[in-house]
């Protein structure tokens, strides 16, 4: 099936396409429908083989199928590019057809637009993971070590310490990808601070190709005011108590659209598939790069490298790396969900930040600060829930004690493995 990749701008979505087509195809024939307009009209026919005689005419190619790798960048603006895809599967499924695109929900939710649903594969890229900035470091044997380290064991304290000096740098870097080439080409903290800002504003700049009735005055305002209410729950009126919560909430579902803040529902978390217990009213918000949310704090890069993480910016950093780790390792095929759970009871309220699905167990995640931090709501979850244990995300040490499972917060990528262990271990016990 024709591939559409999808994510936020700027997050390597045209690079990965072309690295990956120049390295296994003969040639890459390559259409941005932004910057090349001269080829909507290819488009006008559905018919693949009418469409590669055109590309074919007007950009002197040789487009040879099972040698050729098409590349359709932008695709959201040609929607009809996007209608065609299903008929390249039909007609022509020897041709490989990659389509990628950054606004594309704002395309496939126009009035009469018809997805070719079951004939086109979707896979959703996003910023760079702490594990991939390890291995844009060449620190595979990190990498390796991390996914061999068990319960059994101890941890090698200087490799902790390593790995705690990288996930500082990490926090002021962040995963998108300019930045971190930028940093690891020239160590300049200060210029990545300033590709920062710029991507900041490429991403305003793009305001004006979302939907017509969404007015910019509200796209600034929850875009420039969600890194600092990160961990919060999220109200309308905190935005801006003068504007309509109606027009902040539109605003609000098309920066959703647009990659670039992620939402964290509610989940009673009674069963599966927690997306089916949620309280839509009420939620969190991340953002999409940490690097960007800590740019937009105005934090000196120096107090990230030397203060305790867990604290800075009053946690917020952690939570959203958090939550930005679980999304980066969640499928590829899916865009992505988070949840958080909360019991309100008068007089023992409870909340935990994250409640996460492996196999077929619900677990509920803590982001926590120092070694002695109260794990009270994990406990009631644990008790209310009947779950054998819950994760406690932190710089601790990794070790299984009292039904909570600690990870550090380097370790979020092995999640899976280390509860699927512990289950077996259980098991036996």
């Amino acid at each position: 099936m024709p591939l559409l990749l999808r994510g936020a701008r700027q997050v390597g979505k045209t690079y990965v396409v072309t690295t990956f087509g120049e390295s296994h195809f003969d040639n890459v024939v390559s259409i941005n429908f932004e910057l090349q307009r001269e080829y909507l009209a290819c488009f006008e026919n559905l018919d693949p083989h009418h469409i590669i005689t055109s590309i074919t005419a007007i950009s002197r190619s040789h487009i040879t199928p099972g040698k050729t790798l098409l590349f359709l960048d932008e695709i959201q603006e040609c929607p009809q590019a996007i209608m065609s895809l299903r008929y390249f599967k039909e007609k022509m499924p020897e041709l490989h057809v990659i389509a990628a695109g950054s606004l594309l929900e704002f395309a496939l939710k126009e009035e009469g637009f018809r997805m070719p649903v079951g004939r086109v594969q979707s896979l959703y890229l996003k910023p760079l993971s702490f594990y991939e900035y390890l291995t844009a470091q060449n620190y595979d044997a990190l990498n390796d070590y991390l996914s061999k380290v068990t319960l059994k064991e101890k941890f090698d304290l200087a490799i902790h310490n390593k790995l705690e000096k990288l996930l500082r740098e990490y926090f002021v870097i962040g995963g998108m990808p300019a930045v971190v080439q930028h940093y690891l080409q020239n160590k300049n903290l200060m210029q990545c601070q300033m590709i920062q800002a710029a991507l900041l504003n490429t991403f305003r700049n793009d305001f004006g190709k979302y939907a017509s009735h969404t007015k910019h005055k509200y796209l600034q305002a929850i875009f420039d005011k969600t890194p600092a209410m990160i961990s919060e729950h999220f109200r309308y009126a905190e935005i801006d108590a003068h504007m309509r919560s109606r027009d902040l909430k539109i605003a609000l579902e098309q920066l959703i659209d647009a990659g670039l803040i992620y939402r964290v529902a509610c989940t009673n978390a009674s069963g599966l598939p927690l997306n089916a217990l949620i309280n839509e009213k009420k939620f969190k918000l991340l953002f999409l790069d940490v690097g960007l949310v800590k740019a937009t704090s105005l934090l000196d890069a120096k107090i990230m490298l030397q203060e305790d993480l867990m604290l800075i910016n009053q946690g917020v950093l952690v939570e959203q790396f958090v939550g930005q780790e679980l999304l980066a390792n969640s499928p590829s095929y899916l865009p992505g969900q988070l949840f958080f759970w909360e019991r309100e009871k008068r007089g023992s309220s409870a909340e935990v930040d994250y409640v996460i699905q492996i196999n077929e167990k619900i677990i509920p995640v803590e982001v926590k600060a120092g070694k002695s931090g109260k794990m009270r709501s994990l406990k009631i979850f644990l008790e209310e829930k009947k779950s054998p244990f819950g994760i406690r995300i932190s710089l601790n040490p990794l070790e299984f004690q009292d039904g909570i499972l600690s990870v550090p917060l380097y370790m979020i990528r092995e999640l899976k493995r280390l509860v699927e262990t512990l289950e077996i271990n259980l098991e036996k016990d």
